[in-house]
């Protein structure tokens, strides 16, 4: 291993020749880069129609945010020598005006040694430089001399995965592992779960994944969709920046609640309520609910035709009608006829019907006449009197309203007293009803059996492991044709719904056959933080291999004791807070407002989190529920013990506060501890 010189202060000596070359290429990269950007600004409107110009200018656009300049985000961040060839690794393909390439994307095939390649498998490589900058600026490199045999000692690695982490989450293109780099790159049609304990960087490899795919397979994916399911909206504000960096900018990212918003949700069930709406039991319930109104045709139904009326017996009608209703029962989710397809199908059964009896007669009717005859009244009134209409939220209304139609549709399947949690008062109508987050979930399960939802090539959902089997079906609903990347950690499972393993949550999400790939290599947090939580994993999941660390730091934890909050916390807030980087202030949901208002009359800038997708200050007081997925430079973690009384499964929310910190871990506790972590 080689490396730049440097000064006292760490900082390359301007005098080493390597450096001056290499900074040379930054400049000629950045200069690309500007050209490109002025290319596709350039970009002429032919005027060949309205449609033309509309299309070329969005795709202009799209052009030029992908390439959008960052004076903090250098063209490249690495580079590899074959002895032959040297390419310069970044976050999209530069070339120059030749079309020569100076840097090439991370995600093109010649990029994957950097990732891979070790002392004893060079993958044909006889150098990996590594870079350092400062503000945009390149400060150092890092040379391996792999073909030689040696590796680096991972300076400006950890310089990179250590650095300060205000604001949203960033890319990890330049720190990729090879076990990470193995799921990224993993094929499209190949779906992947991924059990990453805390700081393994699961939600960082998943968004690298869905951005490698689309550089790999974009002509398809253009056509059909990349999707990011998050738990919530501030968690979807923190990883918003990263696609982008990388080039990606027509990427999807919602929570199970934007994908369910057919009704405006206003109301919270009780717990016990929630958890039988989102049992999986409750999709059949549905289905019988939707298709249990099917009536059988009493009488013989006349359809005007060509100005004659043709008489369809009532057994062909019956007929009709039991065929289409066993094609909307089948297994099978991509041969099943949908309810409001059903309904077109039937009427025109009885517009064909009518067409055959005028051929038999000789005549030849028009396809026209057979739609016109499918659209009549008469028609129109049997399919209204046999195979109703209906809409999705009107369904689930009835549903829990009206005690005879759940009787009926549950039947077998929800014994009395959970029928009796699922119903409540009928309001004035169905837009007046008080709608809560797992009624949107059923109302979408009802569209979906109504008719097809748009699906997407590849869906990447993040904290898999707290969404129950009906907020499965839903993302399962979004897959279509399309393979599927869940992440998640059976350890930070806090919903009642949480699962043993992940069999049961990839049968819902209909990958059942999906291969787990765990990620235990701990990069972001330190092994004395993450050393503390895993004292809790025998408790909450006692089968689960603990992460460990590549990093420790003797000072990253710190564990007090105290008869009052209000002294301690300001004191560390205001400590942590002089230094650079995010300070997050963690607590039970209930004591947010107290926390903040404690911080505020200290004169410290501290701002809720709140889950509306508003960005907090850099110092944030954090609902525990909210704390999943995001990370901060300092965490102070303020009364634990409020924290595992606030919910049933307030122990795993614990080990999931414990792992947010990427340096600094305080923890101020009043109340005892949970005994693992008093030992």
């Amino acid at each position: 291993m080689s490396a730049t010189p440097t000064d006292t202060t760490g900082t390359a000596t301007p005098t080493d020749p390597v450096l001056a070359a290499e900074r040379a290429h930054l400049g000629l990269a950045g200069d690309c880069l500007t050209e490109m950007r002025a290319a596709a600004s350039a970009v002429a409107d032919a005027g060949v129609d309205a449609w033309a110009s509309e299309r070329l200018g969005a795709a202009r656009a799209e052009r030029l945010r992908a390439l959008a300049a960052d004076p903090h985000v250098p063209p490249f961040f690495g580079r590899t020598d074959t002895g032959t060839e040297t390419f310069h690794i970044g976050r999209r393909h530069v070339r120059d005006s030749a079309g020569r390439p100076v840097v090439i994307d991370w995600r093109a095939p010649m990029s994957r040694p950097f990732y891979r390649a070790t002392a004893a498998d060079p993958q044909g490589l006889v150098r990996r430089r590594r870079f350092g900058f400062s503000g945009g600026e390149l400060t150092g490199y890092e040379d391996e001399l792999l073909g030689a045999g040696e590796e680096g000692d991972g300076a400006l690695l950890r310089a990179e995965i250590e650095r300060p982490r205000s604001g949203p989450m960033r890319d990890i293109v330049a720190t990729i592992q090879p076990e990470q780099d193995e799921i990224v790159r993993a094929p499209l049609t190949e779906s992947v779960c991924v059990q990453g304990a805390p700081g393994t960087g699961k939600t960082a490899v998943g968004l690298h994944r869905a951005a490698y795919l689309l550089y790999t397979h974009g002509g398809q994916l253009a056509r059909t969709g990349v999707l990011v399911v998050g738990p919530n909206r501030a968690f979807l504000r923190y990883i918003e920046q990263v696609l982008p960096t990388l080039g990606e900018v027509d990427v999807e990212q919602t929570t199970v609640a934007g994908l369910t918003a057919h009704v405006p949700v206003r109301a919270q069930d009780r717990p016990e309520v929630a958890v039988v709406k989102g049992d999986g039991r409750m999709a059949q319930v549905l289905e019988r609910a939707l298709w249990g109104v099917i009536a059988k045709p009493t009488d013989d139904v006349l359809v005007p035709l060509a100005g004659r009326r043709y008489r369809v017996p009532v057994e062909r009608l019956k007929r009709y009608v039991d065929d289409l209703r066993r094609r909307g029962r089948v297994p099978d989710d991509q041969q099943r006829l949908h309810y409001a397809a059903g309904r077109e199908r039937l009427a025109l059964l009885l517009a064909e019907d009518a067409r055959r009896q005028k051929e038999e007669g000789g005549g030849s009717p028009d396809d026209a006449e057979t739609r016109r005859a499918a659209r009549s009244a008469e028609v129109r009134a049997f399919c209204d009197a046999v195979w109703p209409a209906r809409d999705a939220a009107a369904v689930v209304a009835a549903l829990l309203t009206d005690p005879a139609v759940l009787a009926r549709a549950a039947r077998g399947v929800l014994d009395e007293a959970e029928q009796a949690l699922l119903l409540r008062p009928a309001a004035r109508s169905v837009r007046a009803t008080a709608w809560t987050p797992a009624d949107a979930v059923l109302v979408d399960e009802a569209a979906g059996l109504l008719g097809r939802t748009a699906g997407y090539g590849h869906v990447v959902v993040d904290e898999a492991q707290d969404l129950s089997p009906m907020q499965c079906r839903a993302v399962a609903r979004r897959l279509a044709a399309g393979s599927l990347t869940v992440l998640g950690d059976l350890a930070q499972a806090t919903g009642p719904w949480s699962p043993a393993d992940w069999a049961s949550t990839l049968a819902d999400l209909g990958r059942p056959r999906t291969a787990v790939r765990p990620l235990t290599r701990g990069y972001r947090v330190p092994g004395e933080v993450l050393d503390y939580a895993n004292r809790l994993l025998p408790v909450i999941a006692p089968g689960l291999e603990p992460a460990t660390a590549v990093r420790r730091d003797p000072g990253a934890l710190r564990v007090r004791p105290v008869t009052d909050l209000a002294g301690p916390l300001t004191d560390v807030v205001r400590e942590l807070a002089a230094a650079p980087g995010s300070v997050g202030v963690v607590c039970a949901d209930g004591a947010v407002p107290a926390v903040v208002r404690l911080l505020a009359d200290a004169g410290l800038p501290a701002t809720e989190l709140a889950d509306d997708g508003s960005a907090a200050g850099r110092v944030a007081v954090v609902p525990a529920t909210l704390a999943k997925g995001l990370e901060f430079d300092a965490v102070v973690v303020a009364d634990p013990a409020a924290i595992v009384a606030a919910e049933p499964r307030g122990i795993n929310r614990l080990y999931v506060v414990l792992t947010r910190a990427v340096s600094t871990l305080v923890v101020l506790h009043r109340d005892d501890l949970p005994a693992p972590l008093t030992g």
